[in-house]
């Protein structure tokens, strides 16, 4: 590609400008209080692919968030790339542990970040790797070289596991007809060593509510005669794993796809330090599954967390009550082979089992979504791998990833298509957590290195 360097040096300040302004919006789409700012967010995006060069841009309604679709296309036999992001971000809570306020976005520098890493909700998840595409069609707009059709599907709904989705897809396979899907909203090892990730775990998210008394009881009344939905709730939770920190729900690893030695040994291969993983977190030692080293752990196992718990008095100072309710929020991550519909299942059957008999327990499921994993032997991988090793000169190492992007598997089954995670992101970027942010090398490199994948899957092809 002609002179990207050139092209990027000279509108660095703008690129990161127009970012900027996008993160100011908080588009939480878990939150129904931010509809206007969803709303706000789908038309940014809207204009700035019309700015960069789509010749038809639309906001497509759905029953949640709107999506918004734009493309480019320069002749119906050149192949075709469907480009995959989303605009909404999770929740900035809790706000309190910000060092900035998460929708005001500053430039600070950074031991990893040298040049500066942009701070705010949404600046690496996905807005800021989202916007590299934008920007990345934009030069090759501008440089007349855009060697094939594009099409742009950014969504609003994928912090709260993709709803309106699978339907709009169903809908709109012919719209949405492409020969690969291109997305990056994931990571890569280091800003020296690139990765390609290959793998996706899936996910069961459920809620649980544990119900004792019919009201509220004064702990010194009631205290030691009636269940306390807390304490019990606290201790099925516990329950959930064993000694060895395997998850003790029958038939939950029936199906789990269990790796080779030879698979294992290659995954060691990437670059990793457990003591600057431990000092990044501050954290004495890991933990884990028992037999399985840290990088196992966190992607090619299951996984059951509660993300969240609560219930009886929180406020300030002291109120001695037997809450009639508790409340927890448990994410599984799944790996090969399980699916989020038998896992929920699973789940629910086991935790109501364990119950005594003195409370209730009710389980809602919410979202889920299914493993995935994609082959290298493809061209898109080889296009991907190429397009790093030019921008990096490096190859890029294959990398399983334990996030979860639900609608890459539903990608595979209605568009017949297979996704290329190109992610630039760190895992010190701090996604879903205070201080999330993006560099600003990572950035451009992305947006240096999306044409050049352009470039090589066209020549492939």
């Amino acid at each position: 590609m002609k002179n990207i360097k050139a092209y990027i040096t000279k509108n660095k300040d703008r690129f990161i400008d127009e970012l900027i302004e996008l993160l100011k919006i908080p588009s939480i789409s878990a939150d129904a209080n931010y509809k206007k700012d969803i709303i706000k967010t789908a038309v940014a995006v809207k204009i700035a692919l019309e700015k960069a060069g789509c010749t038809k841009v639309e906001i497509c309604e759905t029953t949640g968030c709107p999506i918004v679709y734009g493309e480019k296309i320069i002749d119906a036999n050149l192949p075709t790339i469907l480009v995959y992001g989303h605009y909404d971000v999770q929740p900035a809570d809790p706000l309190e542990l910000w060092t900035s306020p998460p929708f005001e976005p500053v430039i600070k520098k950074t031991k990893i970040h040298p040049e500066g890493a942009i701070f705010a909700r949404g600046a690496c998840d996905d807005k800021g790797q989202m916007y590299m595409h934008i920007k990345a069609f934009e030069y090759m707009i501008a440089n007349n070289n855009l060697p094939c059709n594009v099409k742009f599907m950014i969504e609003g709904e994928e912090e709260i596991g993709s709803p309106s989705l699978e339907y709009f897809v169903k809908q709109n396979q012919e719209k949405l007809a492409n020969d690969i899907i291109l997305i990056s909203d994931t990571g890569m090892i280091s800003n020296t060593q690139p990765s390609i990730t290959t793998g996706l775990r899936g996910l069961s998210y459920v809620e649980v509510e544990v119900t004792g008394p019919n009201r509220d009881l004064h702990s010194g009344l009631y205290g030691g005669a009636v269940a306390n939905p807390i304490n019990i709730l606290t201790k099925m939770i516990a329950s959930l794993h064993d000694q060895n920190n395997h998850i003790t729900i029958p038939e939950f690893y029936d199906k789990v796809l269990e790796l080779t030695n030879e698979e294992r040994i290659e995954m060691a291969k990437a670059p990793f330090s457990l003591e600057d993983y431990k000092k990044t977190l501050e954290i004495e030692s890991v933990h884990g599954e028992k037999g399985y080293t840290t990088n196992e752990r966190n992607s090619i196992r299951p996984t059951l967390d509660v993300n969240g718990i609560w219930g009886g008095y929180t406020g300030q100072g002291a109120k001695t009550v037997i809450a009639s309710k508790a409340y927890a929020k448990i994410s599984m991550r799944l790996v090969p082979n399980q699916t989020p519909n038998e896992i929920t299942t699973l789940f629910q059957k086991y935790f109501k089992s364990i119950a005594p008999k003195s409370v209730s327990v009710k389980v809602t499921p919410h979202h889920g979504g299914f493993p995935y994993v994609t082959p290298i032997d493809n061209i898109g991988y080889k296009a991907a791998n190429k397009a790093y090793t030019k921008t990096f000169g490096k190859p890029a190492i294959p990398q399983r990833s334990g996030g979860s992007i639900p609608i890459v598997a539903l990608f595979e089954n209605e568009l017949k298509s297979k996704s290329i995670l190109m992610g630039f992101g760190l895992d010190s970027d701090a996604i879903h957590s205070p201080n999330e942010h993006f560099g600003i090398f990572n950035y451009l490199k992305g947006i240096e290195t999306i044409p050049l994948f352009y470039k090589y899957f066209v020549e492939m092809s």
